[in-house]
């Protein structure tokens, strides 16, 4: 059984100041207003958030849809969107697993993997003991993932009062706060150099290959942080 106390009390860190809740409830605003306006309804808009809550693909699943892509293509392409989550799952879970804990949960709450929740999670896991970490997560994930929901429906029956700047100031948000984390995270040479690095190598990028641009920053950014790091350290 889940151990309600944890889950609540992961469940709350979305009311804290700097908890990206809000954030991830503004871009979710404007991603439920532009699924009504490629013409779905409110059943279709509130299970794609409900079974893939993560900004990214559902992006790109609105945009494939715009242009008229075949559910095949949707499908890989909002596939190897969603597969930066599994570097986030392979760190997050070594913190959670502890061999009293049914597997079943592990399972379950692999769905609330997303930026947001892995923020709040990493900050937090060292404040709660490793056998109560995973009711602990998955608290954090439910309220992620309520709050994606919740947005994705008002933005949905508002969708007519916003305009496109509107639009387009909210579905930034987010990537901005993300971007604040991670310059608050600066605190080894790793995550520095990648920070530092990215911001250069992705705009360098995008005069060379536009479509490619995100990915070989972030890959040569990564890649060049690790070397250096672990050279550092050593």
């Amino acid at each position: 059984m889940i151990n309600l106390k944890y889950f609540f009390q992961g469940f709350s860190c979305i009311k804290r100041f700097d908890s990206p809740a809000i954030a991830l409830f503004c871009c979710m605003i404007a991603i439920g207003a532009l699924f009504k306006n490629i013409g779905l309804n409110i059943q279709e808009s509130f299970f794609s958030t409900f079974l893939t809550y993560a900004l990214p693909g559902s992006l790109v699943m609105a945009e494939s849809l715009i242009i008229g892509a075949p559910l095949l293509n949707i499908f890989i392409a909002v596939w190897l969107v969603n597969a930066r989550l599994y570097p986030m799952t392979v760190s997050l879970m070594p913190l959670l697993m502890h061999e009293s804990q049914p597997k079943w949960k592990y399972y379950l709450s692999c769905h609330f993997v997303a930026v947001s929740a892995w923020l709040i999670m990493k900050s937090n896991y060292q404040n709660v003991d490793k056998k109560n970490r995973i009711d602990y997560w998955m608290g954090v994930g439910t309220a992620t993932w309520s709050i994606a929901i919740i947005g994705t429906i008002i933005g949905f029956i508002t969708s007519d009062f916003l305009n496109k700047d509107v639009m387009i100031g909210l579905a930034i948000v987010n990537p901005v706060y993300f971007m604040c984390m991670m310059i608050g995270a600066m605190q080894t040479i790793q995550i520095t150099l990648s920070i530092i690095l990215g911001a250069i190598l992705g705009p360098a990028f995008y005069y060379l290959s536009p479509e490619w641009s995100i990915l070989f920053g972030g890959f040569f950014a990564g890649t060049i942080a690790y070397f250096v790091g672990t050279k550092n350290d050593n």
